[in-house]
């Protein structure tokens, strides 16, 4: 082998090596190999692109001996002359002149030697599934979203800020929550009364994996005005529907000075922002999956980036649903949560573009949301999506520490150990604002995926944590 600098397949493809070099050094995983006596075509991918280079290995210079054993997902490092290509499907290829087989994949063991595999049958696989085109198409998608997820902020003025994975409080206070302990999971020590004495547990007291980082983002944002988290969340539910996972990633600004209609305003403009990214840097990958999986993805991504979301109290979406004629699993009345078949309703029928419903009951939304003057709504606001439903949920926080107490009492929430939260209200406390945008949802929207478990490389949901 040449001592040449390694180009990858992206590179080759888009034209990115100078005219002048004629040699190219590749290295990647086989996709499939075809041929006839006196050539042999090898589709080869390193994963930096939905498209595959060809490798044109002439018989008269390479033996059967030596082409043996490339097989589908065989590794392989190959030198030769980059040239135009004589075939349809690829504007250049590359004439063999050197190959060094890295590892072999036995075509009577290998799961993805045949094409046509099922997406539950990928997900037994997913220390494998990464090669398959539909999976590197959606993984590299996740990383363009999580890269412009951070530009956003950044450009605005944002602080990455890290929350902890390890607490003690329930933000959502649902009690669904992973538990941690050194305690013996057997012979626990237990107090007088027989609770487990977590005392003598290794924080001593009982520890969890958080639901969500938005409690301590507040601390963040009360001393550095606008601040955002982006990290993983675990939620301990017995959910197997395609839109839950029992881990997830999370982003959730929090902004000081805020109020509702601020944080509605960023809201539309980070998640356009994300679409638009992604539409920009990911054509090809976006295309592939709209050919194979959703013929309307492409037009539903331009169509959310270009329309102006629709904004209307919770009130005036009930009302709407009551008058649509339209029957629903779950009735609708005025103090329901929505379902998710209400939220498509109004996105995907009534105003055909993204909703952003406000004005929630306090009743069935969170403790710390702002109260309404009318005594009864709160300054929640939930960003509702085509496909998807509730995309992004946010509020306008409670400032006053009267009121923010007298939630806590009127819904018994144990705030022994939330102290420090409530400083906040106690010391300079401010107007302020956040949102919780779940990511492996916005993947899903942007892939036009139809289950969650397919667009994180390694889905925790109950009964599955092999890999």
């Amino acid at each position: 082998m040449k001592d040449i600098r390694r180009s990858r397949v992206k590179q080759l493809i888009e034209g990115a090596i100078p005219a002048e070099q004629q040699t190219v050094d590749v290295k990647g995983w086989v996709r499939t190999r075809r041929g006839n006596k006196n050539v042999q075509f090898v589709a080869l991918n390193d994963g930096s692109s939905i498209k595959n280079i060809q490798i044109v290995f002439p018989l008269d210079k390479f033996s059967e001996e030596q082409l043996k054993p490339i097989t589908t997902g065989a590794s392989l490092h190959v030198q030769g002359a980059l040239v135009p290509s004589q075939g349809k499907g690829q504007s250049v290829e590359i004439l063999a002149e050197e190959l060094e087989v890295y590892g072999t994949a036995d075509p009577a063991e290998y799961p993805l030697q045949k094409k046509g595999h099922t997406l539950e049958f990928l997900r037994e696989k997913a220390h494998l599934r990464p090669r398959t085109n539909t999976f590197g198409a959606v993984l590299r998608i996740r990383h363009a979203l999580a890269f412009a997820i951070h530009n956003f902020f950044n450009e605005k003025g944002f602080y990455y800020f890290h929350t902890p994975l390890i607490t003690a409080s329930d933000c959502e206070g649902a009690g669904a929550m992973f538990q941690v302990t050194t305690l013996p999971v057997k012979d626990a020590p237990r107090t007088e009364e027989g609770d487990i004495d977590y005392s003598q547990d290794f924080f001593g007291k009982m520890a969890a994996l958080t639901v969500s980082g938005q409690l301590e983002g507040e601390l963040g944002a009360t001393a550095l005005g606008n601040i955002y988290t982006f990290g993983p969340t675990f939620r301990a539910e017995n959910s197997n529907t395609p839109r839950h996972l029992c881990e997830f990633w999370m982003i959730e600004p929090e902004m000081a000075f805020y109020d509702i209609r601020d944080n509605m305003d960023l809201a539309e403009e980070f998640i356009k922002y994300c679409v638009r990214y992604a539409l920009e840097h990911c054509k090809d990958d976006i295309e592939f999956l709209a050919q194979m999986y959703d013929n309307e993805l492409v037009d539903r991504l331009k169509h959310v980036c270009e329309e102006e979301f629709v904004r209307l109290t919770y009130t005036e979406g009930i009302e709407i649903l009551e008058q649509s004629g339209q029957k629903f699993e779950f009735p609708v009345k005025w103090g329901i949560d929505l379902a998710s078949e209400h939220e498509r309703y109004l996105v995907e029928k009534h105003f055909r573009k993204p909703v952003i419903l406000t004005d929630y009951p306090k009743e069935i939304k969170a403790f710390y949301m702002k109260l309404n003057e009318d005594g009864r709504t709160v300054r929640a606001m939930d960003v509702l999506f085509p496909k998807i439903g509730e995309i992004i949920g946010g509020s306008e926080r409670e400032e006053s520490y009267e009121k923010l107490m007298k939630a806590i009492e009127e819904r018994q929430i144990p705030m022994k150990d939330m102290w420090w939260y409530l400083d906040t209200r106690r010391f300079g406390t401010v107007p302020h604002s956040g949102f919780g945008l779940g990511f492996e949802r916005l993947v899903l929207f942007v892939t036009g995926m139809q289950n969650i478990r397919d667009v994180i490389p390694f889905p925790r949901f109950p009964g599955n944590c092999e890999f």
